[in-house]
């Protein structure tokens, strides 16, 4: 995956608040079983901690001065976003959400931007306070993405995936589909109380899924509003093989026979490593968000 070199990155869609301090609350998962436990339940769970019984903290963190202006110097175009981690992710962010804008507009309908929270260990949000245990989430309560960037070495170390800079953007773009359903929507009825692998909650993690493959398809044909050009220049078979990759490896049954050892379909959230590449590539395939009807 490459990057326009001489695009200019839009850093006001990602908030830095990692080392910051959070007020009031506290977080009730940890590590150890725990925080196991929490993330098994929580990875790509597409809605805030509250949702999970984590805690009953809501005040937010603000980016510091100095971590804004960290982020302001050094992810400013595309070519730092081809050498630097934090610079892709904001990339990504920033071609995800153009992507999505001007399709709600082919549509008729209007796209509200999301911003990014990059954090570490802990953070409070609208849907109350989480630590990293939980995983990549959406918040439908204030509207933004959250992201412990650690979440990525855990991706490859422990979950098995190969990584590489495309799993990352799956990871991303799939919060993002949980953004677009919040808009539309259809977010909601992954809370119906049910679990297993014809719920609603499955239903809607795998139409998160498609969603990003409907990204991928169009990343670098997705022009970038202040160029004209696209930010994305290039994505290789290779870097697509990386996204399945990392979608089969949050599984849910790959999940729970690494750390259960036994399947338990009853019990799944996100459906099955197959399902979400099958989901993925559905949209990767066909870059049509109609096609993503997982509720059929």
């Amino acid at each position: 995956m490459q990057f326009d070199d001489d695009a200019n990155l839009d850093t006001s869609e990602v908030q830095d608040v990692r080392g910051s301090r959070i007020p009031g609350g506290r977080a009730t998962v940890g590590g150890g079983l725990a925080g196991l436990i929490a993330l098994l339940l929580g990875l790509f769970f597409g809605v805030g901690p509250d949702n999970l019984g984590l805690s009953s903290g809501s005040d937010s963190p603000a980016a510091t001065a100095s971590s804004l202006a960290q982020m302001q110097s050094t992810c400013r175009t595309g070519q730092d976003a081809n050498t630097k981690e934090d610079c892709r992710i904001v990339a990504v962010v920033n071609s995800v959400q153009d992507f999505w804008s001007q399709e709600f507009r082919r549509r008729s309908g209007t796209y509200t931007r999301s911003p990014t929270v990059f954090f570490s260990g802990q953070v409070a949000t609208a849907c109350g306070t989480a630590t990293s245990a939980v995983g990549p989430f959406y918040c439908p309560g204030d509207r933004k993405v959250y992201l412990d960037l650690g979440f990525f070495d855990e991706l490859r170390t422990k979950f098995g995936s190969s990584g590489g800079p495309f799993a990352q953007a799956y990871v991303v773009a799939h919060e993002y589909g949980h953004h677009v359903q919040d808009l539309m929507g259809t977010l909601g009825r992954s809370q119906d109380g049910r679990t297993g692998a014809n719920s609603n909650a499955v239903k809607v993690e795998l139409q998160a899924d498609c969603y990003a493959g409907v990204w991928a398809h169009h990343a670098t044909t997705t022009k970038d509003e202040s160029t004209g050009r696209p930010l994305i220049t290039s994505l290789t078979d290779a870097d697509i093989q990386d996204g399945l990759d990392a979608a089969a490896a949050v599984g849910d049954d790959r999940i729970q026979e690494r750390f259960q050892g036994r399947v338990t379909p009853e019990s799944w959230t996100h459906g099955s490593a197959a399902q979400r590449q099958q989901w993925f590539y559905t949209g990767y395939r066909t870059g049509d968000m109609a096609q993503c009807n997982t509720f059929r």
